[in-house]
């Protein structure tokens, strides 16, 4: 009986500790849930957040234009042209003219604010009736725009870093190790530079490449004279036999094997006969 009583007053006591660890638990869980409540999200409220210490970028889009037309009066469609250059505050890099055997021509490189690209591309598209070429391009560099400014945000940070360690170093090794990474550092700072100013270039100011001619009639049509061509043919003539005599040589091993082969069937129709 006494070893019953005994098992009896340990399992109260069991119980009653379990039941205030479960107590805790849940009185545990019931502080968190009130120091943790759940998170309500408005609409838009991360987007408005997200803007806000993040500034959008510009997209950034390098054009580019190829035209090539005919037309029946090459003054008048470079005056068009140049009409087109002024009202769209454009530069002409490029003009050059000639002719050929049926035509006069003249090609002209312009670069124009990308912003007035498309008003000039209507405006010198006036009064053309078919373009035998007419490539537009349009390629998004604003990738390559943020990774380029990162990289050089990050590289006046290292410098500036470096600096201050400068400031700091006493002996003269240490000054002149630091001062060598300075150095590196200025020139990768100097090519990211470089290399950002040449791409905002390229967005800022599109390029269009154009090429108008006029056909010739025969008679005005550069012609060549009778000696000409009879010397044109006879250069002909002469590369031709060069290229022949070095195909020759360069079959060289099957000739020889052609004229052995020759040799003894030849010899051997002689057998028979004799």
């Amino acid at each position: 009986m006494r070893y019953i009583f005994y098992l009896f007053f340990l399992g109260l006591i069991f119980s009653s500790c379990s039941k205030n660890s479960e107590e805790n638990v849940s009185a545990d869980m019931a502080i968190s849930a009130v120091k943790l409540p759940a998170k309500k999200y408005e609409s838009g409220s991360a987007d408005k957040n997200l803007n806000a210490s993040s500034p959008e970028i510009e997209q950034k889009i390098i054009k580019e234009a190829s035209l090539r037309f005919e037309t029946n009066d090459l003054e008048e469609t470079f005056n068009q042209i140049k009409t087109a250059v002024t009202a769209n505050k454009a530069t002409v890099l490029v003009d050059s003219e000639g002719k050929d055997y049926n035509s006069v021509f003249r090609n002209l490189t312009i670069k124009v604010p990308s912003q007035n690209f498309d008003t000039f591309i209507n405006t010198i598209s006036k009064g053309v009736s078919y373009f035998e070429r007419k490539d537009i391009s349009a390629e998004d560099v604003t990738e390559q725009y943020i990774d380029l400014t990162t990289r050089l945000k990050n590289k006046r940070k290292l410098e500036e870093r470096y600096l201050q360690i400068l400031q700091k170093a006493t002996k003269i090794s240490e000054i002149l190790e630091i001062e060598k990474q300075i150095s590196i550092i200025r020139e990768e700072i100097e090519a990211k530079e470089g290399q950002l100013k040449y791409l905002e270039s390229r967005v800022s100011e599109s390029t269009v490449r154009i090429e108008f001619y006029k056909n010739l009639p025969e008679q005005e049509a550069v012609q060549l004279s009778y000696g000409s061509k009879i010397w044109t043919a006879i250069k002909s003539g002469f590369f031709s036999l060069s290229s022949f005599f070095i195909s020759i040589i360069s079959i060289w091993p099957f000739v020889i094997i052609f004229c052995v082969l020759a040799y003894f069937i030849r010899k051997r129709f002689k057998r028979k006969k004799a």
